[in-house]
């Protein structure tokens, strides 16, 4: 049972919500604007330059790498419901934010988890195909089918979520109290003027039923291809493995960046730091969009080369670095 008494404002719908882990900030509250800021440019313009660099080079256009700039896009979707709001509230005097776009960030960071992780499920399944079946892997990787799956990992998510988030949608709200920097379904729960426990069963039910068939699919891509892999050349095995390395990496990524976030949010945190809480709590929605750009982009040998080639073409780089990509 969810308790509704802590924060509560009897016979009085809140219009607006309090954040309260801006305190936190308060005395260095302009530094961490600044922090925020760069960290949301550094985002969009690495997403973006690999999105132009895949987008510009045909041969860099495989189903791998159309799936990477979904996944970009993904990043850069959640990026932007966070952080310029989490800007905005830090430099009010308030740190209050509406009830009207509270429940709009939490459809937006909701549906950017779970996109997150279709996708990268999808991107998972790409790699088993690659690795498992090599000389049918275009055949099978049709363009029909990676517009298919893209459709699946976007608006299965949306579906999902937009049947769950209905019920939030017709709650009234008598807290006001929002104990973090953004909005969170849970604590709109939490802050609900009748008991809304069976909101949370929902929840936990649709977050099994959401997740275990894109945990089912990556288990499956992954004990396949260790399966292959013991057959292979120790060469073969290096190779394979080197492709699977930024999907390994994103993925282990985004799954501890989702289990502190979801720790967080349903248990008690109290004894855990302040700064601490603020610092897992964001880490989901900052990291992996910096973080997968980095591993899919610098990661990839074609991918570093024709990012040196599009800076010397607008001469973002000296006639130096020009010479090293003739080299190489």
């Amino acid at each position: 049972m969810v308790s509704n008494t802590s924060g509560k404002m009897d016979n009085t719908t809140a219009l607006t919500f309090t954040m309260t882990a801006y305190a936190v900030m308060e005395n260095y509250k302009h530094c961490m604007f600044v922090v925020f800021l760069l960290l949301y440019l550094v985002t969009i313009i690495l997403n973006v330059l690999l999105i132009t660099v895949i987008h510009q080079n045909r041969e860099l256009q495989q189903p791998m790498n159309v799936f990477t700039c979904v996944l970009s896009i993904n990043e850069m979707y959640g990026s932007t419901a966070l952080l310029p709001t989490i800007m905005a509230v830090l430099l009010a005097k308030t740190h209050e934010i509406t009830v009207k776009w509270c429940m709009a960030q939490i459809y937006f960071l909701h549906t950017y988890a779970s996109a997150e992780f279709c996708i990268l499920a999808v991107m998972g399944y790409d790699r088993y195909v690659a690795i498992c079946y090599p000389l049918h892997y275009h055949s099978i990787m049709s363009n029909s089918k990676v517009g298919k799956l893209i459709a699946l990992a976007v608006f299965y998510p949306l579906i999902v979520f937009g049947s769950f988030y209905s019920l939030t949608l017709q709650l009234s709200f008598c807290g006001k109290v929002i104990p973090k920097l953004y909005c969170v379904n849970m604590e709109l729960v939490k802050n609900s003027c009748s008991a809304a426990s069976y909101i949370s069963i929902v929840g936990l039910a649709l977050l099994v039923f959401f997740f275990v068939p894109q945990v089912l699919m990556i288990v499956f891509s992954y004990v396949q291809i260790s399966r292959v892999c013991m057959r292979l050349s120790r060469e073969s095995q290096h190779n394979a493995l080197k492709t699977c390395i930024p999907h390994l990496l994103s993925l282990t990524n985004y799954t501890i960046a989702s289990l502190f976030e979801i720790i967080q949010t349903r248990f008690n945190m109290s004894h855990v730091a302040v700064e601490a809480r603020i610092f897992l709590s964001l880490y989901f929605a900052i990291l992996p969009p910096i973080a997968n750009p980095v591993l899919y982009g610098l990661g990839t040998q074609k991918v570093r080369v024709q990012l040196l080639k599009l800076f010397i073409r607008y001469k973002i780089l000296p006639t130096l670095l020009a010479k090293a990509v003739t080299v190489a």
